[in-house]
Order: structure tokens, then sequence, then C-alpha cells
């Protein structure tokens, strides 16, 4: 990760935005004129708690420090961060926990040893050594050597998860092993006749991850807003490697879209390009699987028959695409293939199931993050503006909505019927633009959809439907589509320029980022985001945790009611 905050200049005391709190969370006067920056600073090493109008709240987290430490943020550039950003001084134990939680990565180091069977475990720090290996759970795992302690190889990744749930990360030094060799170069112009030139932070990307091919480097998370180009820099990275390689995404549009880039893109020996899916089983040099078919199986109790045959193969590089959407069950076949080079994609790193922690010890730590608005500066992604539009409840659904169960009242007010003269009327301010209309309960869509006279996608769509739509829509031959969670992930619709949010996951930050995502590729036009939310409902305590993660990157929403 670039760290662009070595050199500071002189910021008054007045204008520093900053109060740090002895829990460790930072509040943040988003209207003092060092604001931007130090929000910039901090994202690194924190997360975004809360964002009402004028203090935002952060926490300063053990993973958020380890992130920031595994991309080569020291503790000396923490503090310093801090200090130039404060109001007023540190608290001692803010200074005493970010000392104790950064020295934990790096204190048990995971390493080759000379038998084909074991790693070699080291520990750099006798306290946690003794914590560890007089826990029996961890204890069993290890036998004592001269050097330190041996563990089993098949043990490596379920090791790495144990140990950091109880906050102690282990650094994995084992060099990478490549798999069979394979061609792969980039054209200088692409088959549909775009220059192929690598922008600097996509170079970046995959610097941070790959390193200089010494132990401890080639596995690990890269984070960048939809839209930059994420599937260049996994080609990027498949390009240095030159290995054979295994693509999981989301879905198969997400499958059918990584073929096209791959054969549009790169020079690759022909048939060189598979799809693992419902419909095909190929598996070639690169290949391109949804997550779905791994965990597909015939029944609760059974294995999953395509794990198996996916494992089975000699990969040398996986590239997990929407790493924040990685199923619970693959986790297991990730714990057993740390031995390849690994990259996980996204958008943003929150889980909503809170296993932050596995994707870091199974995928790898945060590389590399640069925040949206840098990009958006730069003309890299769209401008895009934010507008939250509050409607009221219908009076005949007034008592229904309080007597309804919490979750009940969610989806009352999520369905909301005004919404959809709302919609309307938005698709009329918008006559020159592509628009996307996204939600979360299909009655409300399918509704949607027969008033605006418009095709409607959703998780029973056929998949050859879903791409005639979708390529009809990059075509300007459909200018409106009235989309379900499936479009959420991994589409790319580079003309989209509103989106317009009629209902949502419940309090999903992912999620309201991934919809964001889909009309942020550069544009002539500004973009424009809308969430329609009933008033005075559990849904706008939702839209306020939906808006976290985007308020972090420097997005404002503008509120707007109406009657």
């Amino acid at each position: 990760m670039r760290s662009p905050f070595s050199l500071y200049g002189t910021i008054r005391m007045e204008d520093k935005p900053l109060i740090i709190q002895s829990d460790l969370s930072l509040l943040l006067d988003v209207h003092s004129p060092g604001a931007i920056a130090a929000r910039n600073a901090i994202m690194a090493f924190s997360e975004l708690i809360k964002s009402p109008e004028h203090l935002h709240t952060y926490m300063i987290t053990p993973l958020s420090l380890w992130n920031a430490a595994s991309a080569g943020i020291s503790t000396e550039e923490v503090l310093s961060r801090l200090h130039t950003y404060s109001r007023y001084d540190i608290p001692q134990t803010v200074i005493f926990h970010i000392n104790e939680i950064t020295e934990r990565f790096g204190a048990i180091t995971l390493e080759q040893y000379s038998d084909e069977d074991h790693y070699l475990v080291r520990f750099h720090n006798d306290r946690i050594e003794k914590e560890v290996v007089t826990r029996p759970a961890y204890a069993k795992m290890l036998s004592r050597c001269p050097r330190g302690f041996l563990l089993e190889k098949y043990l490596r990744g379920d090791f790495k998860v144990q140990l950091i749930k109880i906050g102690y990360p282990v650094d994995d030094r084992v060099p990478l092993i490549k798999g069979e060799p394979i061609s792969a170069e980039f054209r200088k112009t692409s088959v549909q006749g775009v220059d192929l030139v690598l922008r600097d932070y996509q170079k970046e990307a995959a610097d941070s991850l790959l390193g200089d091919g010494s132990p401890g480097t080639g596995y690990g998370t890269i984070v960048l807003p939809c839209g930059s180009g994420k599937t260049v820099v996994g080609m990027e990275i498949l390009r240095r490697v030159k290995t054979r390689t295994l693509i999981l995404t989301t879905n198969v549009a997400a499958v059918h879209q990584w073929i096209a880039e791959l054969n549009d893109k790169l020079i690759l020996p022909p048939d060189s390009v598979g799809e693992y899916s419902g419909m095909r089983k190929e598996i070639r040099d690169i290949t391109v699987c949804t997550y779905q078919i791994l965990t597909w199986r015939s029944d609760k109790l059974a294995d999953f028959p395509h794990m198996k045959a996916i494992r089975d193969h000699n990969w040398g590089l996986i590239i997990f695409d929407e790493v924040h959407m990685l199923p619970a069950p693959v986790f297991k076949i990730t714990a057993e293939m740390q031995s390849v080079y690994r990259v996980g994609l996204t958008a943003t790193l929150i889980r909503e199931d809170r296993r932050e922690d596995e994707v870091f010890s199974l995928v790898g730590p945060k590389r590399y993050d640069v925040p949206w608005s840098e990009l958006e500066a730069g003309g890299w992604i769209a401008e895009a503006e934010c507008i939250e539009i509050r409607v009221p409840l219908p009076r005949q659904k007034e008592i229904e909505y309080a007597i309804a169960q919490k979750r009940e009242k969610y989806r009352i007010a999520s369905e909301n019927e005004r919404k959809i003269d709302i919609v309307k009327q938005l698709i009329e301010n918008h006559r020159e633009d592509f628009i996307l209309v996204i939600g979360q309960y299909l009655n409300q869509l399918k509704k949607i959809a027969k008033e605006l006279d418009a095709p409607i996608i959703t998780g029973a769509t056929a998949e050859s439907k879903r791409d005639e739509l979708y390529q009809a829509f990059r075509e300007g031959k459909q200018r409106i589509l009235v989309v379900s969670k499936v479009a959420n992930f991994a589409i790319d619709l580079p003309d989209a320029s509103v989106a317009i949010q009629v209902s949502g996951t419940f309090g999903s930050r992912q999620e309201e980022a991934q919809r964001l995502g889909r009309i942020l590729r550069p544009k002539e036009r500004s973009s424009h985001f809308y969430s329609i939310v009933t008033r005075f409902s559990s849904e706008e305590e939702f839209a306020v945790n939906r808006q976290k993660f985007l308020s972090e990157q420097g997005y404002r929403y503008r509120s707007e009611v109406w009657e």
C-alpha cells in the first residue's frame, strides 16, 4: 500500500480534526479543513463505526492494524499520522495498545522446514509462546524441535485461522510453489481495439502483492472500487507468475465476463481458458469457476464433489473475485491450498458474517487499498452524487406496520408502494441516462418492472436470458433494467449512470458499496445513486448503517423528503 502521509505540512492546532479517545475510537470533525486528509490517513488502520452529520467515529481494531502492518505501514507511521491530525495529545493507553497489538504481527512465523511433511513454527515472543503451547487445542498441533515447533503441512490453514481467533496472526513465510507454467502476455491493443496501458495504481497493486518474490509475498487481498479495473490487476498478476490459474467468482454472468476479458486483453494459446459452472465442466490452463458450483452437494450430509475435482489439479495461482463473498464451505478448500499464489479482489473487505479474520489468514492480508475519492479525482472512476429520498408510508399501512414484528416491519417499509411513483419521476428526470432499478423483494421489483414496461433480472432468470439483457443494455438497445441482488456483484455495465435502490438487505454496507459500484465506470456525465427509504421506519435505521462504508470513502448523502 502506498504511504502518501509520510511528509506533512504544518497544521494549525485549531484545524486538526481528530479527537483520539482511550478506547481506541477516533472522532473526526468532518467540518474541519483537514478532515479529508485525516480521513485518508487513518482509513488504512481504522474502521468507520458511525457517520452522523458532524462527527464520524472510527475504531482502531487488531485486524485493521495487522492489515496496515502487512501493507508496510509501521507502528511509527500509525502514531505519526495520529499525532499529525490529533487536536489533543494521544492518550498513553492508545499508544500502549497500538504498540502491543502491532507487535503481534510477526511474533509467530511459519517457515519452510527441511523435511517434506512439516513446516517450522517459530515464536519470537516468550509470553505468546507460553500462551499458545499451553492450550491443548494448539499444543496437539505442534511438536517441539531444536529450532521451534513442527506443524504438519495439512494443518497450515487451520493453524492460522485458529491462532487469529485468539488474537495472534501468523506471519506465513513459507515460499509459494508455482504450478505448471503457461504462456500469457498482454496485447498492445485489445481485440476490441482499445490501447492497453496499465494504470499506475494497477501496477502498484500487483507490486504490493507479489513484492520481490521472497517468502511472505505472493498472497493477499487487493481493495479497489468497482469500475477501477480489478480484473486487469488480476490479469497482470497472472501475466507475471505465468502459471496455471483458477479464478473463482460469484455467478455465471461473471464467469462469462472474465472469459471475455481474458480473451480480449491477453495473448493466450488456443483453448487455454475454460468454464467450470453448472452448464460446463471444462478444466483448462486458466479455469473460471463459480463459488456456487464448488458449494453444491446433493444433500446436507454429502461431500462437495466439485471441490475435489478442482482441488486435485496443479494450480499455481487462485484469484478470488469478490473475496468478501467467499462462501463458508470454500474456506475449507482455501485452507488446504496454502502453498499457491493467492489474490482476493474486492471493493470492500466488509463481510456481514464478520469473518474478515479468516480472509486475512487464508487468502491473505490487505496488501493494497486506495481511497475511492482519490481515483474519482484522477478520473479513473465516475463522480457520483448520492441522494437519499425519504418518503412517508401510506396511511392505510400505518397500523399494519405498527403491530408487525421487527423483520416484517422492515419488509413493509421496504415495499412501500409510494416508491414506485418516485422511481417513475426519477426516470423522467434522467431521460438520457442508462438506469438500474435495484431491489431486494421480488414482488416489489415485478410491480416496478410492469409499471416501467422494463425487463427484470432475478435469480430465476435463465443465464442465457441474463446475458442477452445485459448485452442489450451495453449496446444501448435497452435503457432501463430492473434487477434483484443477483446484479450486486461482478456485473460490468459501463454505461450505467443512474442507480435507483428501492430496497436492500437490511444494513449491509458491502451491498450499498457494490450497488454504487455499478455506476462508477468513467463516463462523460456524472453518476447518480438514489436510495429510496420509508420515513420514520426501521428502514431509516438500517440505511444509516448501509451508508457507513461509502461515508468512509468520502461520499456524502444528500437527504430529500418527498411527500
